[in-house]
């Protein structure tokens, strides 16, 4: 489909806003999606990210705020004049369809050249792999396979856009770990489509997306690329949504680099933020250490978890409990046993009371 392909347009939702009832669902999204980017709106259920998705397909209608796709702006439009491929998680194939017919569809419907639609699916199902099933009805084929089928479909239109919605989680692990590569390798040979792609999935947007848009509450609570919210996220949602976090409330001590947890000094970075403010400290479980090192501290151990590749202990120290994630952990404490973990300084990321996300113009 390269050298074919509609050039890829880019997404701007310019304070866009959605109310259902006069129910706000969707408040002020200011975000862009560069042309050729996946863009990953990760959030948990009614967070509004599905709703972001539903108004740049025109399934639903901005109450204000403006939506464009490169310079036209499709606020007004209706959903087959967008231009966009949309791929759901139920995969919506017509049962009584061949698998070619299905794919053919969005283009009969577009009124394409009869003479151009064989060629077209047949380069859309060898794109996804399918090309051998194009005689199949859907019911003779995987979860997977049908999944495909619907990618195949949305790509034949050769869209500038293609939106995804929670496109894996009718999958089981395994189909789920084969579909996100095979997402990968399309958004390597389709570097001019902008992809929006809808998950509550945290290891499906850090596989895929170039950048994460976090959601929650109808509003954008942060954005950037998987490795700046992983390592340094800036809000205490993004710490505890996006992997998984330890957030501990200190007091920053001043400008000598410390903070007090409940009355124990802990060296981190402080950066700009001033003495005596209360902050929430954020660590990541794996790379607390066990034992004693630099910021130990001591607790008891209430859970071990066994994950296969880790030990996750769970120890309470000053009534917070504290996660951390073990490897090759040879003899594991007993539960109520003390123990000792630790952390470096630069590990640790301190965020503000009150920290949040200003939302500029390019998300």
């Amino acid at each position: 489909m390269t050298g074919g392909a509609t050039q890829g347009s880019g997404i701007r939702f310019d304070q866009v806003s959605v109310a259902y009832g006069g129910n706000i669902v969707l408040d002020r999204l200011d975000l862009t999606v560069e042309p050729g980017e996946v863009m990953a709106l990760l959030g948990p259920s009614g967070s509004g990210k599905t709703t972001a998705l539903r108004a740049v397909a025109g399934f639903v209608q901005p109450v204000s705020g403006r939506i464009r796709l490169g310079d036209r702006d499709v606020t007004g439009l209706p959903p087959h004049k967008r231009g966009i491929g949309m791929v759901v998680q139920q995969y919506a194939l017509f049962p009584h369809m061949r698998v070619r017919d299905n794919v053919a569809f969005g283009l009969k419907a577009r009124k394409v050249a009869k003479a151009e639609i064989p060629e077209r699916v047949a380069e859309a199902l060898e794109l996804v792999g399918m090309a051998a099933y194009a005689t199949r009805y859907p019911r003779e084929l995987s979860g997977g396979q049908q999944q495909r089928v619907a990618i195949a479909r949305a790509l034949a239109i050769r869209p500038g856009v293609l939106l995804l919605d929670e496109p894996l989680s009718a999958l089981d692990a395994q189909l789920r770990s084969g579909m996100l590569a095979e997402l990968a390798r399309l958004h390597r040979e389709l570097p001019d489509v902008s992809i929006l792609y809808v998950t509550h999935d945290q290891v499906e947007a850090l596989t895929l997306a170039d950048r994460i848009a976090v959601m929650d509450k109808a509003r954008l609570q942060d954005c950037g690329t998987p490795q700046e919210l992983y390592r340094r996220p800036r809000t205490e949602f993004t710490a505890s949504f996006v992997g998984n976090a330890n957030l501990l409330p200190v007091t920053v001590a001043g400008t000598t680099g410390a903070v007090d947890f409940a009355g124990q000094a802990l060296a981190v970075p402080t950066g700009e933020v001033e003495g005596g403010v209360t902050a929430t400290l954020c660590v990541r479980p794996h790379l607390v250490g066990l034992g004693d090192g630099p910021n130990a501290l001591t607790g008891t151990l209430a859970e071990v978890q066994w994950r296969g590749s880790t030990h996750r202990l769970y120890v309470d120290i000053h009534g917070h409990r504290i996660k951390a994630d073990l490897r090759e952990l040879r003899e594991t404490p007993a539960l109520g046993d003390k123990v000792t973990v630790h952390f470096a300084a630069e590990d640790a990321v301190l965020l503000p009371a009150g920290a949040g996300f200003g939302g500029g113009v390019h998300g």
